[in-house]
């Protein structure tokens, strides 16, 4: 078993390597110049258009509650988790490169919107389905179907196989049994296996929780999530601002130390130690950036399209703020608060990083403290799972051809997966979610790079009937 794990391990490594991490960062790019640096010269139309929907606008949600379904699956343990796993691995500088990706990420995200808008089709029930399989068989051309199959088999499995389950009620089992029972005090046995009684009670209501709502489809996930989300962000992004505003003299020297970590300045020995520092630093950064904000991956685009609006443009300047908020916005929170902190040299790991950040800078007491992050991330968790259950879902659609009662046997399965998460071991499983996860986003920045014409075009016939008042 341990074989396989390690052939696992050395397959994600080999996915999640230098020339995928590159061709999505290149792809960010590309699309940058050939929008015009549209994530700087609209951002602030950009976050206008999240909040005013569109009057007359066709689709079956709010560009708001979209946007939030797709927030629900970025923003997640990756923004508590994977900033503190970055900058642990690759320094403070690591900080540094997140932004960078995050800022062409703007471009990606931007581009998959758009694409999203102009190639969705309404299927025999009257769902609106779009995303990359959309945008690939109907912009590339039917010759592509292939690659749009490809995707949406990738999505699937990724959702259903522990990204979008296992993984994340997992993770919620363990904040909670970690808080309530840390010394596994009250047990049962399953299988020969010893439990806590803490980590059955979290999942059955988990479970119930996510039942009710995925059963509802796209509609109520998105009602849930238009309501869980903004909360989610404004509490743990206040948590963060808290202890930023209540340590801001030490800020300065935060910034210097992120900046110059980043550039290898910080290298006593210079030349190739410190050309490596920088390496270790920018490919940290760039991977736990696109990881945790999705740009490049695809599945944003599968939300976006639901979204009630008639323009593309307008669309990809919604889902352009999603990079913007899960990276630019809470993961520099998350990035100054251990750095502030200097969490990230005291040999802890994951999220034991981000917990003595916060037990740091938090002006309460410990217990206090911590409970704040469990929480935090038993909720980015919980919507996690209703943001994978959509995007899988859809990529089964496309597969059978929207079939009913495929449809509701994956609700039914995908239930199950959440019910069975706590008990099963998920070091395995969050290494295929990552193998699937990484894999979607080459038909996808495929896609976008051969189709960045059509978002050149679109993007300047939008402007200019902006321009000219012609667009309400």
């Amino acid at each position: 078993m341990e074989k396989i794990n390690d052939l696992i391990k050395s397959i994600d490594d080999c996915v999640w390597g230098i020339p995928l991490i590159a061709l999505i960062l290149i792809c960010g790019i590309l699309l940058t110049v050939r929008i015009g640096f549209l994530q700087v010269r609209k951002l602030g139309t950009a976050l206008k258009y999240m909040l005013k929907d569109e009057e007359t606008g066709h689709g079956e949600v709010s560009s708001f509650a979209a946007l939030c379904t797709a927030l629900s699956a970025t923003v997640g343990t990756g923004n508590i988790v994977g900033v503190a796993t970055a900058i642990a691995a690759g320094g403070p500088g690591a900080l540094f490169w997140m932004e960078v990706a995050a800022f062409f990420g703007m471009a990606t995200k931007y581009a998959e919107g758009l694409l999203a808008i102009k190639y969705r089709v309404t299927d025999n029930n009257g769902n609106i389905l779009g995303g990359p399989f959309y945008y690939i068989e109907n912009g590339m051309g039917r010759r592509w179907k292939w690659l749009a199959k490809l995707f949406a088999v990738f999505g699937l499995l990724a959702g259903i196989m522990g990204i979008g389950t296992i993984t994340q009620i997992n993770g919620i089992t363990s904040a909670a049994n970690n808080f309530f029972d840390p010394e596994k005090s009250h047990t049962f046995e399953i299988l020969g296996q010893s439990f806590t009684w803490t980590t059955m009670i979290t999942g059955l209501i988990i479970t119930a929780c996510v039942a009710l709502i995925v059963i509802g489809g796209i509609k109520r996930i998105a009602a849930a999530s238009e309501l869980i989300v903004p909360f989610m962000i404004i509490a743990y992004v206040g948590s963060c601002l808290m202890i930023i505003f209540t340590h801001i003299t030490e800020i300065p020297d935060a910034v210097v130390t992120v900046v110059k970590s980043a550039f290898g300045f910080r290298a006593v020995a210079g030349g190739a130690a410190g050309i490596s520092i920088v390496m270790l630093s920018m490919r940290n950064g760039i991977a736990r950036g696109i990881f945790s904000n999705e740009a490049g991956l695809g599945s944003a685009p599968i939300a976006a399209a639901a979204a009630r609006t008639n323009e593309p443009v307008r669309q990809g300047l919604v889902t352009m703020t999603g990079t913007f908020i899960d990276t630019i916005l809470v993961c520099t929170m998350t990035g100054l608060s251990i750095v502030m902190a200097g969490s990230y040299s005291k040999g802890l790991q994951g999220v034991e990083i981000t917990t003595d950040a916060f037990v740091y800078g938090l002006p309460f007491p410990e217990k206090v403290s911590s409970f704040i992050l469990m929480a935090c991330l038993a909720v980015f968790a919980f919507t996690t799972i209703l943001g994978w259950n959509y995007y899988s879902e859809r990529c089964l659609s496309y597969l059978t051809g929207s079939n009913a009662a495929a449809t509701r046997m994956f609700r039914i399965v995908y239930v199950a997966a959440v019910f069975i998460g706590p008990y099963l071991t998920v070091e395995a499983v969050w290494n295929i979610a990552d193998i699937f996860n990484g894999l979607m986003a080459i038909p996808n920045v495929i896609a976008l790079i051969f189709l960045s014409g059509v978002i050149a075009a679109e993007t300047k016939d939008y402007l200019k009937r902006l321009k000219e008042g012609k667009v309400k």
